[in-house]
């Protein structure tokens, strides 16, 4: 139902020194993603700060980006609120967009009768293909297995965003749901493991700045090459649990404007960088030789 690749990169939103969206890097950006091997984008997700992004900001980042490059486009929809989430998904729909992302909604605690009920109706306000998302970190509530099997036999709930860490549940998600569905981990340093259960792929943050090890790992794998493909999975460890070791977006943003890419700020209520997180990128960049051509110098 859709071909979106194995390797999505969840968008940052460029964003000048005030905190307005800088367009014009946003196609920059997602033009230099799919250079470095992305099969599709995620627009108006959780690293491109959706939270705080306004719904004519998202709109305008979507039609932008859709005409800028020729991946996949999929558009980040999901909020609390049911008649929310299906608003958002018919205006991104109208834009031209490849798919959706939908979130488990958050804060209200749905449980899994309401999750289910959530997300046909959902599905039913639009044709696109849609991604759901699980990742209770943020939404506190876990989607279990059962219920993204239930929901996967809606024809257009196409895939799952595998994001609360437990490869025990993607695999019985793999194992359970209908033919075609398509399971991503939105783990990046559970790419090679959900692969080998049986995933699909990853929906990436650190794609942003490895993307071209990404992509050689997958297809080491994918080509029977078990331990060059390990090799890889070791070798990013520690830039992976750097981009994690505050809140997403910000180590992920900062890395981009030390490499040369300018990203700009991330808006409130998440912070600037500490000096810490900053120095374990740089650490961890130079590692892989990232900072070569004379950026090492560079801030966030």
């Amino acid at each position: 139902m859709n071909n979106w690749g194995r390797i999505i990169t969840a968008m940052v939103t460029p964003m000048d020194s005030s905190g307005n969206i800088n367009y014009d890097k946003a196609v920059e950006l997602a033009k230099h993603l799919v250079e470095q091997g992305t099969t599709a984008l995620v627009i108006n997700g959780t690293t491109g700060e959706s939270p705080t992004v306004t719904s004519d900001e998202k709109i305008k980042l979507l039609t932008i980006i859709k005409s800028a490059v020729n991946v996949p486009v999929i558009a980040g929809v999901g909020t609390n609120s049911t008649a929310a989430t299906i608003e958002n998904a018919v205006a991104a729909e109208s834009v031209g967009v490849d798919g959706l992302l939908a979130v488990v909604p958050y804060y209200n605690k749905p449980n899994q009768k309401s999750l289910y009920a959530h997300f046909a109706e959902t599905a039913k306000a639009t044709k696109l293909p849609i991604m759901l998302y699980n990742v209770p970190g943020r939404t506190g509530v876990n989607m279990t297995a059962e219920t993204t099997a239930a929901l996967s036999k809606i024809s257009n709930i196409a895939a799952l965003k595998e994001a609360s860490g437990d490869l025990n549940q993607l695999a019985k998600v793999v194992r359970d749901a209908e033919e075609g569905f398509l399971v991503y981990t939105g783990e990046d340093a559970q790419i090679l493991p959900t692969l080998a259960v049986g995933g699909y792929g990853v929906v990436s943050v650190t794609a942003h700045v490895v993307c071209k090890d990404i992509k050689n790992m997958v297809e080491l794998y994918l080509n029977g090459n078990i331990n060059e493909a390990a090799k890889i999975h070791r070798m990013l460890i520690k830039i992976t649990e750097v981009m994690f070791m505050t809140a997403n977006p910000i180590p992920v943003k900062a890395a981009l404007n030390i490499s040369g890419m300018d990203v700009g700020i991330t808006r409130l209520p998440l912070a600037a960088p500490s000096e810490d997180v900053i120095k374990a990128l740089k650490d961890s960049m130079s590692e892989l030789g990232l900072l070569l051509g004379g950026n090492n110098e560079q801030n966030s």
